[in-house]
């Protein structure tokens, strides 16, 4: 009679631990969610600002009369062709 007792312990140990890890775990995904959210708040963010980059068009070398433009160490205008 003495071994229903021993393994009724085991069992009870044994809810115990698994109820142990069911909360352990739950407080791991919601750290997870958090971490998900301030990801997809950091994407918005760089979304933001990609957007306000302004790319400027493509051009030839003389197509600015007023541009100088640094060759070899030495500045060369519009004029220099």
């Amino acid at each position: 009679m003495i071994w229903v007792l021993i393994f009724s312990g085991i069992a009870v140990a044994g809810l115990a631990m698994v109820v142990s890890y069911a909360v352990w775990l739950l407080h791991k995904a919601s750290d997870v969610m958090s971490e998900v959210r301030v990801l997809f708040d950091r994407g918005d963010q760089l979304a933001r600002l990609v957007g306000q980059i302004e790319v400027p068009p493509l051009g030839g070398f003389g197509d600015d009369v007023d541009s100088e433009r640094m060759v070899r160490g030495v500045y060369l205008t519009a004029d220099a062709k």
